[in-house]
């Protein structure tokens, strides 16, 4: 019988070192899990850390809505909106919904405002899995049932908007160091003070129930009252996790300096300047297109460092930082030329993508033996809130610039003649790739090599899940549009092969986001500015790396083709009514906003 590559590895390599390495994350480069998650039910797991300064554990969701008695696989799959609107119906303020009618279009508001269905699904019979964003008390709803089914990204969201310098996010000292203080209350924090209509403090601060709704507060809306409602049917907000999970949020940052401080900037100027102007379902509609653009930025960011660091030991310097730069169909699919040339642009770059689980395995070899190095360890190197200097250690190590490296590289050359040894039988391909010396010389390079490898596909197909969830991929405020195409002939008889192709979009939330972010004025300064559509371009290329009117790096495009494209733009922000022009001149091509900050904010 084939033994398991990861029993084999665990029997090869010290049982926490093993245990280590066979991951598909590494905090110190991305504080976040390479897998899919949902973007949408990130904002409510972020509230609810800036509110009491801890990771969010379990609440009352299926206690409430889900019937007992039976295990909790089947109490998930009870608790859907039927129910849920069953459960409201019966207290007083739903007095008058007892016809099924009007259960049906309660239940229809619930779905269209505050829950959605697993998978995206359809229905009122279907699992509610997911807790929209449409009010600061969607943070009592604990869904998904474990925050750690959103891979930590509203930890590092947390971490990059309080910006902090410990260790760990505390709670803040004073809430004039930052505009995301944690544990402040919600008036002096800018992210929650914009969802918290109607929320008055009763009690302890830190107290899990004291946030009331105010019932006479009259300037709510349909969608916040409903999320209101539901989250009082719980009476609380959930714990703080327990168990073996830290109940801390880390203060990790990604390793794109650069990016992460434009992300916290960008979030900052939007929400001050928008949040009480925008109606409040474009205005959640257009934050959630913010912070798919400031990710994508710190990924791609991350990948171009990665990839320079692997072949130099050295991180980018934070003034050369810059997202990749990726072509982008201002069509949505429909011209066809842009279209194939944007699927050009993102597969190279998801090629590089690729490369990325093999990259994690080394730096994930090389920070074990670094941190079990006597020498190391005396230096004391900072590895948060950014592990740049950590990483150059790491660097000098792999390309044999430290004293210490030599050990290292015997270390890992020993490693990887008695995991060839121990695959020989079960996995002799692996084990040749080890000993290949020839193809690879650097055995630290080989040896993470081959155990990627091992791992199967699941880190290739985890990382390209993360990106697709980055990209917020498909929905109408999402930043990337993929479509199944057919490549190539297989071996007689097996048909033809099918792929996902993925290319970059500008949904019309996307448009709408990038032009009223970058016409507000530079710093503290309130109002607007002139901008015109060539200045506004470059900006976008030159922080999110998003490629109009420029051909992206390694591409060839025809100057024809680069200008239909901008034509193309150029005519839909008319249509949105986010550009003027009196004439054909490029300087008279204005940007303007269709919500206009007040010049007081």
């Amino acid at each position: 019988m084939k033994n398991s590559a990861r029993s084999i590895v665990r029997d090869v390599f010290p049982r926490r070192m093993a245990d280590e390495i066979w991951s598909g994350l590494y905090n110190k480069v991305l504080p976040i899990s390479f897998n899919d998650f949902e973007l949408s039910a990130v904002l409510p797991a972020v509230f609810y850390m800036f509110r009491f300064g801890n990771r969010r554990g379990r609440g009352k969701f299926l206690e409430t809505f889900a019937p007992e008695g039976t295990s909790n696989r089947e109490r998930r799959q009870a608790a859907t909106v039927e129910r849920i609107v069953d459960t409201l119906s019966d207290s007083r303020d739903f007095q008058g919904l007892e016809s099924d009618v009007a259960k049906a279009i309660l239940g229809d508001l619930l779905l269209c405002f505050c829950l959605e269905n697993s998978k995206h699904d359809l229905g009122r019979d279907k699992q509610v899995q997911r807790v929209a964003p449409a009010h600061f008390m969607s943070s009592w709803i604990d869904l998904p049932e474990s925050a750690a089914h959103l891979r930590f990204v509203p930890e590092m969201i947390v971490a990059m908007l309080a910006d902090q310098k410990g260790e760990t996010v505390v709670w803040s000292e004073s809430r004039r160091s930052t505009w995301f203080p944690v544990g402040k209350g919600h008036q002096d924090n800018l992210l929650l003070k914009a969802f918290s209509h109607g929320i008055r403090p009763h009690g302890p601060i830190d107290h899990l129930a004291s946030d009331k709704f105010d019932e006479h507060y009259d300037s709510i809306g349909i969608d916040q009252l409903l999320m209101i409602r539901l989250s009082q049917k719980l009476g609380s907000a959930p714990d703080k996790v327990r168990g073996r999970d830290s109940t801390q949020i880390s203060n990790q940052r990604p390793i794109s300096e650069k990016s992460a401080r434009d992300f916290s900037e960008d979030i900052r100027r939007f929400v001050r300047s928008y949040a009480n102007v925008a109606p409040r379902h474009a205005f959640v509609d257009l934050l959630e297109a913010c912070i798919a653009t400031g990710m994508t930025a710190i990924l791609t960011s991350v990948v171009e460092i990665l990839c320079e660091w692997v072949e130099t030991g050295k991180v980018t310097d934070l003034r050369e930082q810059s997202p990749a730069g990726v072509f982008v169909d201002c069509s949505n699919g429909v011209e066809n030329r842009s279209r194939v040339l944007a699927e050009q642009s993102l597969d190279d770059l998801m090629r590089r993508i690729e490369r990325v689980p093999e990259i994690l395995m080394l730096l994930r070899l090389l920070d074990y033996v670094a941190r079990d190095d006597r020498n190391i360890r005396k230096l004391e190197i900072p590895s948060r809130p950014y592990a740049t200097a950590w990483l150059e250690l790491l660097g000098d190590l792999l390309h044999g610039r430290r004293p210490e490296a030599a050990f290292v590289h015997y270390q890992m050359e020993g490693y990887s003649e008695k995991l060839a040894d121990a695959l020989d039988n079960d996995y002799p391909e692996a084990a040749r790739a080890l000993r290949d010396d020839r193809s690879q010389p650097n055995a630290i390079r080989r040896l993470a090599a081959a155990l990627t490898r091992l791992m199967g596909g699941s880190p290739r197909t985890n990382a390209i899940g993360m990106v697709d969830s980055t990209l917020n991929i498909g929905r109408p405020n999402g930043l990337a549009q993929k479509r199944k195409t057919t490549r190539g002939v297989q071996a007689a008889g097996s048909g033809r092969r099918q792929r996902d192709v993925r290319s970059l979009v500008f949904t019309d939330s996307v448009l709408d986001y990038l032009v009223h972010l970058h016409l507000l004025r530079t710093g503290h300064k309130a109002g607007v500015r002139s901008l015109s559509l060539r200045q506004f371009l470059e900006r976008i290329r030159t922080r999110y790396g998003f490629h109009v009117d420029f051909a992206a790096p390694g591409m060839t495009v025809s100057n024809d083709l680069l200008q239909l494209n901008r034509a193309i733009l150029e005519r839909r922000l008319r249509d949105l009514g986010l550009l003027a022009g009196v004439n054909d001149a490029e300087e008279m091509k204005r940007l303007q906003p269709r919500f206009r900050p007040h010049a007081g904010d």
